[in-house]
């Protein structure tokens, strides 16, 4: 499957726009520097129906937060079999792929940023903790799954998992935030390598 931009080109619904607005308005000019004016600088609409949804730049961003959670949720790409290992592969070829179109580079960068200022915001820590959860919990399933097949060895689901999730965490961060050339090939490569010798049978 394809990766879908999080917006249409011009959404109709007013909340939409303003997500798309703040969004817009976010890969701009950067959290610190964002402010209602700004969004509605990029929204096509009167600023006054911003306020009418929204009480303040904190509540939309959050509100922006969960719509671009679910967005990367929905993008999930569905393995193609019942195979657990298929299903765990497919993971990584989505989270790890060596070559990302501008917009979806463009969505990671945001999603990276928003991230960057949880330990400072308690409701952006929520939503990230309960999103990991989420994706470590359906790591484990996956493992778990493949050890019922006989696929992998009897290891412990939660702690692949845990370490999965933090190289493709670490992968995707160091991506949005230095100018060094991360080759995720060879992460990727690695990590393969980490699965035969410790999980596959």
């Amino acid at each position: 499957m394809a990766f879908e931009p999080p917006f249409d080109a011009a959404p109709a619904d007013t909340r939409a726009a303003i997500m798309r607005a703040t969004y817009e308005a976010l890969i701009e000019h950067g959290y610190e520097n964002l402010t209602i004016q700004r969004i509605g600088d990029e929204f096509p609409k009167s600023k006054s129906l911003i306020y009418q949804h929204y009480d303040g730049k904190d509540e939309v961003l959050v509100a922006l937060l969960e719509f671009l959670l679910d967005h990367l949720k929905s993008q999930m790409p569905q393995p193609t079999t019942e195979d657990a290992d298929d299903c765990l592969r497919t993971v990584l070829d989505f989270v790890l792929a060596p070559d990302r179109d501008a917009e979806r580079a463009e969505l990671t960068d945001v999603m990276v940023e928003l991230r960057g200022q949880s330990p400072h915001n308690r409701v952006f820590r929520e939503y990230f903790s309960a999103n990991d959860r989420t994706f470590r919990r359906d790591l484990a399933a996956i493992v778990d799954r493949g050890i019922d097949e006989g696929v992998y060895r009897p290891v412990d689901p939660d702690v692949v998992a845990e370490f999965v999730l933090t190289v493709m965490s670490g992968a995707t961060v160091r991506r949005a935030t230095t100018d060094e050339a991360v080759d995720v090939a060879d992460v990727r490569r690695e990590l393969d390598a980490y699965l035969e010798a410790r999980v596959l049978r």
